[in-house]
């Protein structure tokens, strides 16, 4: 597939017609009503086509083909406007630095967003490549893949839009009553005679995970400082933000999750994104690609495993996906929560070979 700055919350992703009750035809009219004020702003030129990129949970996106170029347009929903703007003018440092980001549009006031009838608009070159899942990565690119991430933090320590607190931010841990009663609320959201697949599935997945939750109460992480350094971070660097060409990646795409965290964190959900499929881990992958991290910037063994016991802690006690599901009745998010439950499941029973891998150099 080729396409530009995509948006999902937390790993999740489709091709879908509508969100939220939007439709696509309503999305194409708001484009359609900003374009003569975008074009201006931006200095696009005369716009010859457009089209909707109907893939993502959150923000709206569009091609636009003009005559000053081809472009990335993105409507932002579900990020305040400033924190956009802070995020969107690390690009050009970054880029001129040599991490492959496509550096945004200004306006002709200087701005990077441009707010047209109550909503905010950026504007990106258009970056053509291709979205690769993690598992079709040969281990040479998996390697490299680790390194990208390396430098980018690298590259955030240089030009990030701030200083870091010298104290590592907090991760809040929560409790296993927390995590137990709202199984409990959600199986009661369910149909209590459940008449579908999906109904009968999850129904299951919450009895199982109120066991798992009660047979390991205490692996729960002692405290809420997670180990190791910190700094800027992407937020989401997963295949789904990110293009390759000839087997590189050429742009790392959809910034809004740009914040201060342990870099271990980003390293272990990264991994866990990208080969945590069918329910179980490719432990080699994961092993390339902590390895990879591991040449440029030296996390330590300990930092990570503190990275890894909170991310399934984290795992084990969520239930996003399934809220999702139940709020917007979006079936993707309903599919999510049982492909993450079995890797959960899976994750748990296999703990230290989890545990090793990430270890590996």
């Amino acid at each position: 597939m080729i396409g530009p700055w995509l948006t999902k919350s937390d790993g999740g992703f489709r091709d879908a017609r509508t969100v939220q009750g939007v439709t696509d035809a309503t999305r194409e009219d708001d484009l359609l009503a900003a374009l003569p004020t975008l074009s201006r702003r931006f200095g696009l030129g005369e716009v010859r086509s457009s089209e909707y990129l109907a893939h993502g949970l959150m923000n709206r996106n569009w091609r636009l083909e003009t005559s000053a170029g081809t472009y990335a347009v993105k409507e932002i929903t579900d990020v305040p406007l400033p924190k956009v703007r802070r995020n969107l003018a690390v690009l050009g440092d970054l880029a001129r630095g040599g991490i492959p980001v496509p550096a945004p549009l200004l306006a002709d006031d200087g701005d990077l967003v441009t707010e047209v009838a109550g909503h905010g608009y950026c504007v990106l070159p258009w970056m053509d490549g291709e979205h690769v899942q993690g598992i079709d990565l040969t281990l040479d690119q998996t390697r490299d893949l680790g390194a990208v991430l390396a430098r980018l933090h690298d590259g955030l320590r240089r030009h990030g839009p701030g200083p870091v607190p010298a104290q590592a931010p907090v991760a809040k841990v929560r409790a296993v009553a927390v995590a137990d009663r709202d199984a409990a609320t959600l199986l009661g959201r369910l149909p209590a005679d459940p008449a579908t697949d999906f109904d009968k599935a999850a129904t299951e997945a919450l009895h199982g995970r109120r066991g798992l939750l009660a047979r390991h109460a205490g692996a729960r992480p002692e405290d809420e400082v997670p180990a190791g350094p910190h700094g800027w971070t992407h937020g989401d660097f997963q295949y789904r933000n990110l293009l390759r060409q000839g087997g590189r990646v050429v742009a790392v795409l959809d910034w809004d999750r740009l914040g201060v965290r342990p870099y271990g964190e980003e390293v272990a959900r990264t991994a866990q994104v990208q080969f945590g499929v069918g329910g179980v881990f490719d432990l080699d992958r994961i092993a390339a690609f902590c390895a990879g991290y591991r040449s440029v910037i030296d996390l330590s063994k300990g930092d990570l495993a503190d990275a890894v016991k909170r991310l399934w802690w984290k795992r084990l006690t969520d239930f996003w996906q399934l809220e999702f599901y139940l709020g917007r009745q979006d079936p993707t998010f309903g599919e999510m929560f049982l492909a993450d439950e079995a890797l959960l499941n899976w994750w748990t029973g296999h703990a230290d070979e989890v545990q090793a891998a990430y270890a590996s150099r």
